[in-house]
């Protein structure tokens, strides 16, 4: 049986760990490492995280490890992996929750697929923070994008973070996340998803917890957001990836989109920012409204609170 290390990260999940951690224990596939690293957590998860590990009595490797200052995702993930030894890698939040037949159902996933497959995603459903089921990622019946990702990658979002497991070898390949941004996965797909083939699971594998304060919410932080910038730095590394007229009209759809995020968040540099590198873009044409964008932004015209209120109405 091919070793799984399961990654978990930890910031402020006190009152989910537990459950995330006993996912974990509960899995019917026994051949996995878990390692846990708490970044500086300002609640109890340390102490949660002891106390659920120090009740564990299976033969599976469990380590501890704790940053003194918040590092982030990117490092956080790294340092685990740093001591990983699994042939596959499972990024886990401290937040959510495995099923249990989620690593059997993967790994004999993988001996089916050829080497070129990097990675395998699945649908999940989400839940809120008291456990209750409020949607699935996925349709039952969707067409979700497998194989060649890469250029779906830029119209829409479609892969489930924490329903992926990934070859070791990708990771290997790739160096690790990226430690100087800010968040992770968009950057992993882009650069994997250029040399490896995803395969989607349609079964539910995981339970994604939706809480308020996450870290995909600081995508709509004002004025100083590292998410948008972090974005703009992984369309950067994407434009040089790119190999067809396709693939940069594709690069471009992802690049106005982000470009409004930026107005509405009131990162007005970010805009002019994302303008310029749009006008990069080969076989692109920079629609009037982008130009209108810019000027308004420009202007330091106020639409924060129009663009809140238009997310109420929406949800």
């Amino acid at each position: 049986m091919a070793l799984v290390s399961i990654i978990c990260l930890s910031y402020n999940h006190a009152p989910f760990l537990a459950e995330a951690l006993q996912s974990v224990f509960a899995q019917t596939y026994t051949d996995w490492e878990l390692l846990i690293v708490d970044d500086a957590s300002q609640d109890e998860s340390a102490a949660v995280i002891t106390k659920t590990i120090s009740a564990w009595e299976g033969r599976q490797v469990v380590r501890f490890l704790k940053n003194k200052e918040n590092q982030g995702n990117c490092k956080s993930f790294n340092l685990a992996y740093a001591h990983a030894e699994g042939a596959y890698i499972l990024d886990l939040a401290g937040d959510d929750v495995l099923l249990p037949h989620r690593l059997a159902s993967q790994v004999a996933l993988f001996d089916t697929l050829p080497a070129q497959y990097g990675v395998i995603f699945s649908n999940a459903q989400h839940i809120d923070e008291a456990g209750k089921v409020i949607s699935t990622h996925h349709a039952l019946d969707a067409q979700v994008p497998t194989g060649d990702i890469y250029e779906a990658l830029f119209r829409r979002y479609f892969i489930c973070t924490p329903t992926m497991l990934m070859r070791r070898q990708v990771l290997d390949e790739l160096g690790g996340y990226d430690e100087t941004l800010s968040y992770e996965d968009f950057d992993f797909w882009v650069r994997s998803a250029r040399t490896y083939l995803y395969h989607y699971q349609p079964e539910i594998t995981t339970l994604k917890r939706k809480v308020k304060n996450s870290l995909s919410a600081h995508f709509y932080l004002k004025k100083r957001n590292a998410h948008l910038e972090s974005t703009l730095r992984i369309l950067e590394k994407a434009l040089l990836l790119n190999q067809s007229p396709t693939e940069h009209k594709a690069l471009a759809i992802c690049t106005a989109y982000h470009a409004r995020q930026a107005f509405f968040m009131e990162c007005f540099e970010l805009v002019e920012a994302y303008y310029v590198f749009w006008q990069k873009i080969p076989h692109t044409r920079i629609p009037a409204w982008a130009r209108a964008l810019r000027l308004f932004s420009k202007m330091r015209l106020k639409v924060f609170g129009l663009y809140k209120v238009y997310l109420w109405f929406r949800k």
